[in-house]
């Protein structure tokens, strides 16, 4: 009866020269498990342990500095934002990772080489190189892709951040001023074609979007502005509505000492419609907001209405049915930006379920994954007056947004009438919309809220059709 023990990798013990060779095998591969497992301790048991000490110090302080900042986000999330926007920090970063990666490649090797290569058969000197070359390109591929990402992350906050004037809360609020930048051949200048501003609580990150249609005329300004002592008595020209203030404003520059004439001016004009200070603002150039959707892989919508693609100044060139659907970056800027077959109103409630859409599906790790894809499409696209010094206020407050419901109140039919608004009444309305998002018991809602019907969404048969719903809404995922 043969009792030779058996070999794991398969064979006997018998033959002493393959069970040699079996067993240089299987230490080659033991010591390439240990590296990637934990950098150092192979050379801590077969090489240079003062190497193996080094780096298993290293590999322990690298994990010790995620568990802090794991322990940090719990208790402090803002400050750990701003750790990861900080350019010095990013900088060192960046640097970190790249020494990490040819470090773990000189460890990976240096495991290959105590394995002694030379004692093995050929075909396992074959597999135990292929698998340490395998090792080796992995670990250099995930920190080099890491070190680039933190460097986009870096060279993306000094291009679309580079403001350094920082703003305070108004009365506990963040209010930025949302514009949908568009030029046409019917239209002179680059006209905001959409104008919302987004008031965020800055504790709780409740937030509530106001909409402003393009065509509000009569716009007042703040008394002694260059604006105002042009239309004392409102935004009264021929063709002058709100979305024009910034093309004026731009034609007229000579008049105004800013750098941002329009913007400015048009700041100005959504502060005396709404009675709200303004913190900041963000224009995204609407032909570049599709390379954002789909640097993210789409949104997922429930499309409220069929909506004609194209027929601005081009035929229609198809459509998008009604339905819940994931829309790429084109039907979606269409969704959002059509109107034709419906109207502007249609049109305002579906940009506001289209960002709604995109502040609940948008994840850190979303972000994280696609750095390089947001970063080129929105290098291109976005405008923004935010620094990078509030970046990590935002990114805290837009995780506290995520998490809860976001209401909406839109300047329109029949509630305003915006060839001639009653502003005194749209203040009333936006205030009320604020304290009823905040939970707070408004004095004057009894007196605004006839006029300003919310869309609650409850029950199974409650879901609204109607996409322009989400105008009145004091919870946009229900209504949209």
């Amino acid at each position: 009866m043969n009792h030779d023990r058996l070999s794991a990798l398969g064979g006997s013990y018998a033959d002493a020269d393959a069970a040699s060779s079996r067993i240089q095998l299987r230490r080659a591969l033991t010591l390439a498990a240990m590296t990637v497992v934990l950098p150092g301790s192979a050379q801590l048991a077969q090489g240079n342990r003062r190497v193996g000490r080094i780096a298993m110090r290293i590999f322990f302080g690298v994990l010790a500095l995620l568990a802090l900042l794991a322990l940090m986000a719990l208790f402090n999330r803002q400050l750990v934002f701003g750790l990861a926007t900080s350019p010095t920090l990013l900088t060192l970063g960046r640097w970190a990772l790249i020494a990490l990666a040819i470090g773990w490649v000189g460890l990976i090797i240096d495991a290959w080489r105590l394995g002694r290569p030379r004692q093995l058969q050929r075909q396992h000197l074959a597999l135990t190189t292929g698998l340490h070359a395998f090792l080796a390109v992995g670990a250099a591929a995930v920190l080099f892709f890491a070190a680039h990402t933190v460097s986009v992350m870096n060279d993306f906050g000094d291009a679309v951040f580079a403001s350094t004037t920082v703003s305070k809360p108004h009365h506990g609020r963040y209010n930025v001023l949302l514009m949908g930048a568009d030029s046409g051949k019917d239209r002179s200048g680059m006209r905001p074609d959409s104008l919302n501003v987004a008031s965020i609580d800055a504790e709780t990150g409740k937030a509530v979007l106001i909409g402003l249609p393009r065509n509000l005329q009569n716009i007042p300004f703040p008394a002694g502005s260059v604006m105002d002592k042009k239309f004392p008595n409102g935004f009264d020209c021929e063709g002058c509505y709100l979305n024009a203030v910034n093309t004026w404003a731009n034609d007229h520059a000579d008049l105004f000492g800013e750098s941002e004439p329009g913007i400015d001016a048009t700041m100005q004009a959504v502060e005396e419609i709404t009675g709200l200070k303004l913190n900041y603002y963000a224009m995204v150039n609407m032909k570049g907001f599709s390379k954002l959707i789909d640097s993210v892989g789409g949104v997922r919508l429930n499309v409220r209405e069929r909506t004609a693609i194209g027929g601005i100044g081009s035929p229609i060139r198809g459509y998008i049915d009604a339905g819940e659907q994931k829309l790429s970056g084109d039907k979606a800027l269409w969704y959002a930006r059509s109107r034709v077959q419906n109207d502007d109103w249609s049109r305002m409630g579906r940009q506001k379920c289209v960002m709604n859409a995109m502040v609940q599906q948008l994840s850190p790790q979303k972000v994280l994954l696609n750095m390089q894809d947001i970063a080129e499409s929105s290098s291109a696209m976005l405008h923004t007056s935010i620094p990078r010094q509030d970046l990590n206020v935002f990114m805290d407050l837009a995780l506290k947004t995520k998490s809860q419901p976001i209401a909406s109140v839109s300047l329109v039919p029949p509630v305003i009438y915006t060839g001639n608004p009653d502003f005194n009444k749209v203040r009333r309305l936006i205030k009320t919309a604020i304290e009823k998002s905040e939970g707070a018991a408004a004095l004057n809602a009894p007196l605004v809220a006839a006029n300003l019907p919310m869309v609650e969404g409850s029950g199974a048969g409650s879901v609204a059709k109607d996409p322009k719903k989400a105008n009145q809404s004091s919870n946009l995922d229900q209504s949209c």
